[in-house]
């Protein structure tokens, strides 16, 4: 059974995060371990368990002082998980979060084969697609505010 839960960077399993962040997202483009990770302390931090084991993360990183705005980031699911709804769960517990914590409008930089499963979950490309990391990008949001 899947369970989805906010963690902070003293958490045992902050460093499964780190190593599924890294595995997924940064050693396929190789990127160094642990590239992502300067707003990781300021970051609110859910992550998806198995057994007790992070099968599945994402990042919230506030962008303003009055923590209106934030951006999605860091999101990845272990290879073998993916398909069956982890990261819905995981982006809907952002969402619950963000909308408990007055949290106006999330912002994420998705790349190109992720944005139709951000499309799904209620964010709009907006703004030309861009190069990050080496690859096509789209910046997408989600306006929470009523």
């Amino acid at each position: 059974m899947i369970s989805i839960q906010m963690i902070h960077l003293e958490h045992p399993l902050y460093p499964q995060e780190q190593e599924l962040r890294n595995k997924i997202l940064l050693r396929p483009i190789g990127m160094p371990d642990h590239a992502w990770e300067m707003h990781d302390a300021k970051s609110w931090h859910f992550v998806a368990t198995e057994d007790k084991t992070v099968v599945g993360c994402v990042v919230l990183n506030p962008l303003n002082e009055n923590n209106t705005k934030a951006q999605l980031m860091q999101m990845a699911v272990e290879t073998n998980q993916q398909g069956k709804g982890i990261g819905k769960l995981l982006v809907n517990e952002l969402i619950a979060f963000a909308k408990a914590n007055n949290i106006q409008e999330i912002v994420c930089h998705a790349r190109e084969n992720a944005a139709p499963f951000y499309t799904r979950l209620g964010f709009q490309i907006y703004d030309d697609p861009f190069i990050e990391v080496g690859m096509k990008h789209y910046h997408m949001k989600i306006i929470l505010a009523n």
